[in-house]
């Protein structure tokens, strides 16, 4: 039974409720691992879970040593799938109704300072066909704050150059128009006329995919996250990069330059303004800049 409610719940979260893959995924995990505690401390059914067994299953994610994000995530998935059951009139109550989630710990995001991003440009090998894709896939996730798994998704038609607009398909299969800066632009026009029809193998010609690996297949996100590794190590810096970061680094470096919180947030594809917040905080140069400008001392 357990397992066929399952499979109604994440049939419900692919129709009506348009969820990635990745999020299938996460749910999947987080639900089949609670079956999984169900079934060693002998609970009848998921009908029969009560708020004291879910006090011992979090006690066990705290003795495991599991991070607040993912105790968090666990939480919030298990109370869906809850709300679910209750909504389809399978159970009678969501035991989960009542639990808190454990408060996150606050951290900055961690992102580049601009001659840290111009030292990683500076290292990409344009004399080569995959350097010049490099170059524009770094230029374009720096250049529009988009997500590894929305670059991933891009293909040909998403780019229209005439207006030097990206139609990037975010979570939730929600679509945004997002704008191209020149410099992505003009690396973008480079690796399409002179590098991606040489990366393009005979076999993959109706390959619709933006970016390209060297077989000539849709680069993925594992790909791009080497690629970054290795521009990163290249450059010397000692930081660690990720697709996420280069997001980051994106939004500080609006927010520093005067963008208001609303356009960058609907630049990022973000729902709540509350996810785009984590981006207000201020920079040494920054700081430094306002001071100068600000106090009659300085």
């Amino acid at each position: 039974m357990n397992r066929d409610w399952l499979l109604r719940f994440i049939e419900y979260l692919q129709i009506e409720k348009g969820a990635s893959p990745h999020t299938i995924e996460n749910y999947t995990l987080d639900i089949n691992d609670f079956f999984h505690f169900i079934e060693q401390h002998l609970i009848k059914s998921i009908a029969a879970v009560s708020h004291g067994d879910i006090r011992v299953y979090l006690t066990e994610l705290h003795h495991k040593n599991y991070a607040r994000k993912t105790v968090a995530r666990k939480i919030s998935c298990l109370r869906s799938f809850w709300t679910f059951l209750v909504r389809e009139e399978l159970v009678m109550k969501n035991p989960f109704q009542m639990v808190t989630t454990p408060r996150l710990e606050k951290r900055l995001p961690t992102f580049f300072y601009e001659d840290e991003m111009q030292a990683i440009f500076d290292v990409i090998n344009v004399e080569n066909p995959l350097g010049k894709r490099n170059l524009a896939l770094v230029e374009l996730l720096y250049g529009t704050g988009m997500r590894v798994s929305e670059c991933v998704g891009l293909n040909l038609q998403d780019f229209d150059r005439t207006i030097g607009t990206l139609l990037v398909r975010g979570k939730g299969r929600k679509e945004r128009y997002v704008p191209v800066g020149s410099f992505a632009a003009d690396t973008l026009d480079v690796y399409l006329s002179k590098s991606r029809p040489m990366i393009l193998h005979n076999d993959a010609q109706d390959e619709k995919a933006l970016f390209l690996s060297y077989r000539g297949k849709r680069l993925g996100d594992r790909s791009i996250r080497k690629v970054l590794n290795n521009l990163v190590k290249d450059a010397s810096i000692s930081s660690r990069i990720s697709p996420h970061v280069l997001r980051h680094t994106f939004a500080t470096h609006m927010l520093n330059e005067g963008a208001d919180l609303r356009t960058v947030q609907e630049l990022l594809g973000h729902s709540q303004l509350s996810s785009t917040q984590i981006y207000t905080h201020v920079t040494k140069d920054r700081l430094r800049e306002v001071y100068r400008a600000s106090h009659p001392r300085a």
